[in-house]
């Protein structure tokens, strides 16, 4: 069996290392806002170049509290309006509800699933207060004309970077290209934590401070606190975790980026639709492989029948979900057909090269 995404496999390669930071995390005594979520948060604040990092929970909670702290510096204020792809997981989305605010979806650009930049200023309005861009399946999604049109707006770019830690944008990284960023460390991510872990990034001090109270229970001092905050805080043993994974971050990326490189190659089926490679100056970190084809459901099916494993990602688009059935009017055709039709294949940095040649041999042999 090919596992689309084999965790134990890569949890092992680092197996001797993380058990003794894990071990010694263990025996420490101190098991929250310690020495290794210091460590982790100085060591990502370095990686992405942003001059703050926030250890918290998951992700989710690191785009809420980014809003939460927006909201309470006055920024915003529940029933503004944040323009959001309408192609993402549905956190992106619950994020910005959660505290008050509006979503205002937008459709993606049918080549790299990313939001459609040309789409987004017929989408401004007087209460539009941010533009939430998502790095989806790995691809860093920036431009100068983004940019341009948020200083002219005087809007926030927030970036949900749950899906590409390790991309760039004309060198700069991922998680400093808008104002502030979320980051997902869920186990089956590129950086992945053993449990739920997120991060905010910023190079606002202000915000930053404020991110971290929030997270705190609102508290920026023991027993003091100034707002009505969460709990939401990385602990030590992931911490501990992702200390020792993100040394080897960017050469696992080296590696998905041969089997993306290969399949692009290799896979020739007409009825396919491979993803483009990136456009000059944007570089893809390849958390998910994602084709597309009419013959989806078919195609899972046929290959699991030849023991390889495939997910889709995603089948239904927040707007058509249930929990957001006062959207469930709206029609975005790119977005639908985009979520009726893909389908990600196995990418790993510890997928072999043989076994991404029995997958695009199978699938070249689908009719």
């Amino acid at each position: 069996m090919i596992k689309f995404l084999d965790l134990h496999k890569i949890n092992m390669l680092h197996q001797d290392e993380t058990e003794q930071r894990l071990l010694k995390t263990f025996r420490s005594g101190w098991y929250l806002l310690g020495q290794e979520v210091k460590q982790f948060e100085q060591e990502l604040s370095a990686y992405t170049g942003s001059k703050h990092a926030i250890g918290v929970a998951n992700g989710l909670d690191a785009l809420r509290l980014i809003f939460k702290a927006y909201i309470e510096l006055g920024e915003m204020q529940p029933g503004d309006e944040v323009i959001v792809p309408a192609n993402t997981y549905i956190a992106s989305v619950l994020a910005i509800t959660d505290n008050g605010l509006k979503p205002v979806f937008t459709e993606p650009d049918i080549n790299t699933y990313n939001i459609d930049v040309a789409g987004i200023e017929e989408k401004i309005t007087s209460r539009t207060k941010a533009i939430m861009i998502v790095h989806l399946y790995g691809q860093a999604v920036f431009s100068y004309g983004l940019e341009q049109l948020a200083q002219k707006h005087n809007l926030k770019i927030i970036e949900d970077n749950a899906q590409a830690i390790g991309a760039r944008w004309n060198d700069i990284s991922t998680g400093n290209l808008g104002d502030a960023a979320g980051f997902s460390f869920y186990p089956s991510k590129n950086l992945g934590a053993l449990g739920d872990a997120g991060a905010v990034t910023t190079s606002d001090d202000i915000l930053a401070k404020t991110v971290r109270a929030l997270a705190n229970y609102g508290s920026g001092e023991k027993y003091i606190n100034n707002y009505q905050g969460l709990n939401s805080r990385l602990d030590e043993i992931q911490a501990a975790v992702l200390n020792v994974k993100l040394k080897y971050l960017d050469a696992e990326n080296v590696r998905r980026r041969e089997i993306a490189g290969y399949y692009i190659q290799n896979i020739n089926n007409p009825g396919i639709i491979l993803p483009q490679p990136p456009e000059d100056g944007t570089n893809h970190v390849w958390h998910l492989f994602v084709i597309r084809t009419k013959e989806r459901n078919r195609l899972q099916a046929y290959l699991l029948n030849k023991d390889i494993q495939t997910q889709i990602h995603y089948p239904v688009p927040p707007h058509k979900q249930q929990a957001y059935r006062e959207y469930n009017h709206l029609s975005f055709p790119v977005t639908e057909t985009i979520h009726n039709e893909v389908l990600s294949l196995p990418i790993s940095p510890v997928l072999t090269l043989e076994e991404a040649r029995t997958v695009a041999e199978a699938i070249n042999n689908f009719k």
